[in-house]
């Protein structure tokens, strides 16, 4: 048997893909009736706990909330050990995670499918999630100018995937030294769509139906704060920076935010903000990706 496991956007086909969006605004079904799903935290999170666990109850399954010292990877007991016991015991492992490194050895040893819940490189599920909300409050990704502004990171990097591998076009505005290298816009733009990059935002948003924006210092980077702030200080996605976008153009965070910094409240609290749908979203697409691994993978 084949097991399919979802680290990144890239692990899926196009048809895959839409295949996995289609599952998740889909009724759901009990794919996991009986079955367990262990739900390792090295990286607290409120949204993907909690859009997790109820996508695993309404998929018939059992969540099992762990962090990460209960675990130990590495100190009490290696990547491997774990993932081999754990794989006994559920139907589905997923991991958010320090080191993408982590979820991949988990990949190669265990006997179920494993979910990236978020490392360092991919969050495949906030992708999923972006797409469906784009897909519901604006309309088809390939007719979508798709805008990201502030730090390549690996929220940027995963949609960018699934925005390309639907054939929509992907602008990124970002600062010098926290930009997508050269290697990574080559392997972005072999995947569809067109893609470019600016260290002007302003640049960047020219046309853009959505733009999309993350906090400027993520969980681990805390020690970088001052430095990030002076870099990212015109990085700031407020009214005037939306004013250069199209018309109406949407605004999008993964959250959290915080206002007054990489966004303005009152873009982010205004009408044509889509952050608590989107926010939402986070369990329509993972009961969509728990699907798709749990039946490709039968």
């Amino acid at each position: 048997m084949t097991i399919r496991h979802l680290l990144d956007i890239t692990d899926l086909t196009v048809g895959e893909l839409r295949h996995v969006l289609a599952l998740s605004t889909a009724a759901p079904k009990k794919v996991l009736d009986g079955e367990g799903v262990a739900l390792i935290f090295e990286k607290p999170s409120n949204r993907t706990r909690h859009s997790m666990e109820m996508a695993v109850v309404q998929l018939g399954g059992h969540p099992v909330y762990t962090r990460g010292e209960e675990i130990g990877f590495d100190t009490r007991e290696t990547v491997e050990d774990v993932t081999r016991i754990m794989s006994g015991y559920h139907g589905v492992l997923a991991a958010r995670v320090f080191a993408h490194a982590t979820v991949t050895r988990m990949a190669a040893c265990s006997a179920v499918p494993v979910v990236n819940m978020l490392s360092d490189r991919s969050h495949p599920l906030q992708a999923l999630a972006d797409v469906i909300t784009m897909k519901e409050h604006c309309g088809p990704v390939d007719d979508l100018v798709v805008a990201w502004v502030g730090d390549y990171n690996n929220v940027a990097r995963s949609l960018a995937e699934a925005v390309l591998m639907l054939g929509g076009t992907m602008s990124f505005g970002c600062p010098a030294g926290y930009d997508a290298p050269a290697a990574e816009l080559t392997r972005l733009a072999a995947l569809g769509g067109s893609v470019s990059q600016t260290d002007d935002p302003h640049a960047a948003v020219v046309g853009a139906h959505v733009v999309h924006t993350d906090t400027w210092i993520s969980m681990g980077q805390e020690e970088e704060s001052a430095a990030r702030r002076k870099v990212f200080s015109s990085y700031i996605v407020d009214s005037t920076l939306m004013g250069d976008a199209a018309p109406g153009a949407k605004f999008m965070h993964c959250m959290p935010a915080h206002r007054g910094e990489e966004v303005s409240a009152d873009v982010f609290d205004g009408d044509n903000s889509l952050v608590i749908a989107q926010g939402h979203h986070r369990l329509t697409a993972a009961r969509g990706a728990l699907t798709f691994v749990r039946e490709a993978s039968r």
